[in-house]
């Protein structure tokens, strides 16, 4: 819909209310990592977040399993990504298989399908466990904060990312907006991390419109989830039948669509999914979060008269953000492509991995704006790449390497452009990580860069 009318605005001036080597846009997972990355470089670092916590979908849309994280029995990402899973483990906020589980068997599917760990990527019966971990929310809040004061990072919340400052085709900064009015924040490098290209797209860099499904994320409590699982292997067919009514009802979900928490009695319901929303309009997010409640009240109803386990149970909570899974996509100097995902291409510059695939760092870089660097699910690929390739571990894998690449830029005085990838790869191999610059045996190697 057009505008009714449009508003003039008078030019005037905005506060520089900090300075940093590097300036992090979101502070989701690949935001997280990256201002950890570049701060234990030795960068001083502004991460900035419009949220009142960190964590992004996987703390504020409640995306409560890490997975896409393996090859087969290798754990391909480390690094950050399981720095805050095991601190999270420590303090009985996240759960995952120990390494004598992780195989295939109706034993250890039992165990742990009804937590989310295993691989879903696989059509073959049992799904063999893998590592991958179940967290609370909550908990990601806090190790999260824990980790950034450790850092001495400089974290301004309540942030909402407003206008880019780009002088003679290179990034300066941000313009965000606050209950104190525009605030500028200027820097040297700066990474985006938004999850929608926000910083990106402001700048002039070129993208594509992307769409998928968005889902109100919930969690119910209440919940015997012993009854729920003996319903489901003692009783198969009454079981099945019920769970077809119950996805029914709540209009689409993934093959289980409840899976167990850390915290007893409590799941969570990655649901429902809607379709046809573009979630970079106001009028349909709006719509989803309307209708997404409407079909969450409508399947507690359900199983609380049919499913067992369910008789008692009630809505903890409905994620406070929409569960977002594509919008702008950055058309950086490489676009990874579908091809690229399914056949597990290497590249000269891989930088990042996820289960089976490579990032290069050509896909981070925009191709028209220098001093940016992009980390995330927005990053250069393909809209049906980005579905296979968007998972939170990866993301993080991304952003520990654009925070090193940033960090490598300021102490070399160049644009991240010019940084060498290999300088990345072994800066990130040092802080624990895996880059996914030594390509597994199942790699399709792509042609070294002239």
């Amino acid at each position: 819909m057009p505008p009714l009318d449009l508003i003039p605005e008078s030019p005037g001036s905005v506060p520089v209310v900090a300075r940093a080597d590097v300036v992090v846009v979101g502070g989701g997972p690949a935001g997280f990592a990256a201002a950890v990355a570049a701060r234990r470089e030795g960068c001083s670092v502004v991460l900035i977040e419009r949220y009142p916590y960190l964590g992004g979908l996987a703390s504020g849309g409640m995306v409560l399993v890490l997975d896409d994280m393996n090859n087969g029995q290798e754990v391909t990402v480390t690094g950050l990504c399981m720095e805050m899973i095991e601190r999270m483990a420590r303090i009985g906020a996240a759960v995952y298989p120990p390494v004598e589980d992780r195989r295939q068997g109706w034993d250890v599917y039992r165990t742990w399908a009804p937590w989310g760990l295993f691989d879903f990527r696989t059509d073959s019966k049992p799904n063999a466990i893998v590592m991958a971990a179940a967290f609370d929310p909550d908990g990601w809040k806090r190790v999260s904060n824990e980790m950034i004061v450790e850092a001495g990072v400089d974290v301004r919340l309540h942030s909402w990312f407003s206008k880019a400052i780009v002088r003679d085709g290179r990034i300066a900064g941000v313009i965000c907006e606050t209950k104190a009015g525009r605030q500028a924040i200027l820097g040297d490098v700066v990474i985006d991390t938004s999850g929608d290209l926000d910083v990106a797209a402001a700048a002039g860099a070129k993208f594509t419109d992307g769409a998928y499904m968005v889902t109100t994320v919930f969690r119910l409590g209440g919940v015997d989830t012993e009854a729920a699982e003996r319903f489901r292997y003692e009783d198969p067919d009454a079981f099945a039948k019920v769970d077809k009514q119950a996805k029914r009802t709540i209009g689409g979900s993934w093959d289980r669509w409840w899976l167990k928490t850390p915290l007893p009695g409590i799941v969570w319901c990655n649901c429902p999914h809607m379709t046809g929303l573009d979630a970079m309009k106001v009028e349909d997010q709006t719509r989803a979060d309307f209708e997404g409640r409407r079909r969450i009240y409508a399947l507690v109803d359900f199983v609380r008269a049919n499913m067992p386990g369910f008789e008692r149970c009630y809505v903890v909570d409905v994620a406070p953000q929409l569960g977002v899974r594509q919008t702008r996509l950055l058309e950086g100097e490489y676009v990874v492509t579908k091809d690229d995902v399914n056949h597990r291409v290497h590249f000269h510059d891989t930088v990042a991995r996820g289960r089976d695939y490579y990032t290069p760092y050509r896909a981070m870089l925009p191709k028209d704006v220098d001093g940016l660097l992009v980390a995330g699910r927005h990053y250069s690929a393909t809209e049906s790449a980005q579905k296979l390739s968007r998972e939170i571990p990866p993301c993080m894998s991304m952003g520990q390497s654009a925070g090193v690449a940033a960090a490598l830029a300021v102490s070399a005085g160049i644009a991240p452009r010019r940084v060498d990838p290999k300088a990345i790869c072994a800066r990130v191999r040092a802080q624990g990580g895996d880059p996914g610059d030594i390509p597994s045996d199942n790699a399709r190697i792509m042609e070294t860069a002239a």
